[in-house]
């Protein structure tokens, strides 16, 4: 097959082809190349021609949770098989969106793995998920609900241990919540760190607040989420030790206004917890705006991250999170490659995925417009192809044009 739009944005941070198309073979991305050049190589093959469009590689969300559903006014009737059915329903729905793989930051226990297992027996068709298990967290700490109680630097180590016995790629940490006061110590964070690199896999831990962020860069967690008060030195810390910042700007924007549109109309329905949290989440969604740009110009590594989890929105809406990260003050095609590349190489991934490039694997997403000129594109989402396979259309009908 052979696919081309008006533009291809590699994913690289740097490389935009006008006019130019790539040619699959099992999959795999094998060339790329003008596209009279490539029909007269290869004349049997389909052309997909979509006009008006811009071809990029596959979305990369690196903080999702495809099992919450607290928030959902039914929860209690959620027992595991209502559930399962729930993610992997979820799950699929980040097609719609252009994500072709997530990192699923904690979900419930043995989920994501289930459904990873499922996945490559043919049972569902979802996106690739690369995951965490379950988050650890010290007794009573955030979202102790949904993770693993740990208490003890080697308790830590034995959570660790059986979190990857049972099939996490990653280790999640929750080290604190809306104060300033840091739920795990010094010990237990460095802990968690020297044993989940000690076995050969990476550390990702919540920590928005001070002096809990300072303490997870010093431990050396290798993606900081959220980070919502980072500063300028600390992020400039991040850079030299090759750490790397999932923000979720849209996580704390979207919940700021989804709270003040409750707090105004009495038929909008928002947890308790959160409203009560107000002012936090106002303060957190107008320090990223305040301090983005700045914290971007330092050079730490920005991966996009959408930690949306409310009912009846996408699990996966990267690209509000991509918007923000241009309006904050990020160039759009770094932005591109901060959901995309720079997002398969903090994966490990990027021989992979995550790059438009000969041997990659064909995940790739075709958005309606041009996103260099208009940031409306990226949720123009026209048709969606997971390892060569069309998972999502805009359309009943084919919404490229088979020459």
């Amino acid at each position: 097959m052979i696919i081309t739009a008006d533009r291809i944005i590699t994913g690289d941070g740097r490389t935009v082809i006008d006019k130019g198309a790539i040619y699959l073979v099992e999959g795999k991305i094998q060339e790329i190349a003008d596209l009279d050049v490539l029909k007269a190589k290869y004349p049997l093959a389909v052309v997909r021609e979509y006009q008006g469009a811009t071809l990029m590689p596959g979305f990369i969300d690196m903080h999702v949770h495809i099992g919450y559903i607290w928030n959902d006014a039914e929860m209690s009737a959620y027992n595991d098989f209502m559930l399962a059915y729930y993610s992997a329903d979820y799950a699929k729905s980040a097609f719609t969106q252009g994500v072709t793989t997530m990192r699923d930051v904690s979900s419930s226990k043995d989920l994501c793995a289930s459904m990873v297992r499922a996945a490559t027996k043919g049972y569902l068709d979802i996106p690739r998920i690369i995951h965490t298990d379950t988050a650890l967290n010290f007794t009573g700490g955030h979202a102790w609900e949904h993770g693993l109680e740990v208490d003890g630097p080697w308790a830590v180590r034995g959570a660790i241990r059986d979190a990857i016995k049972r099939g996490a790629d990653w280790i999640k940490v929750m080290s604190s919540h809306r104060s300033d006061t840091p739920e795990y110590t010094q010990e237990e964070l460095e802990a968690a760190v020297d044993e989940t690199h000690r076995v050969g896999r990476k550390a990702a831990v919540h920590a928005g607040t001070q002096p809990s962020i300072q303490m997870c860069i010093d431990a050396g967690f290798d993606t900081i989420e959220h980070g919502t008060w980072l500063t300028v030195e600390q992020a400039m810390q991040m850079k030299e030790k090759d750490l790397v910042w999932c923000p979720t700007i849209v996580a704390y924007t979207w919940t700021h206004q989804r709270i003040a549109r409750a707090l105004e109309d009495a038929g909008t329905t928002v947890q308790a917890s959160f409203t009560q949290h107000h002012k936090y989440f106002k303060d957190a969604a107008d320090t990223y705006r305040e301090n983005f740009k700045a914290l971007c110009e330092t050079g730490v590594k920005i991966i996009a991250g959408t930690d949306v989890v409310y009912t009846n929105r996408p699990v996966t809406p990267i690209a509000a999170e991509i918007n923000y990260f241009i309006e904050y003050g990020m160039p759009v095609l770094q932005a591109i490659n901060s959901a995309t590349k720079l997002c398969a190489e903090v994966l490990g991934m990027d021989d992979q995925i995550g790059e438009i490039a000969p041997g990659k694997i064909a995940d790739l997403v075709i958005v309606s417009g041009n996103p260099l000129e208009d940031c409306s594109a990226f949720a123009k989402v026209r048709e969606v192809f997971f390892a060569g396979k069309s998972v999502f259309c805009c359309s009943a009908t084919c919404c490229g044009e088979d020459k």
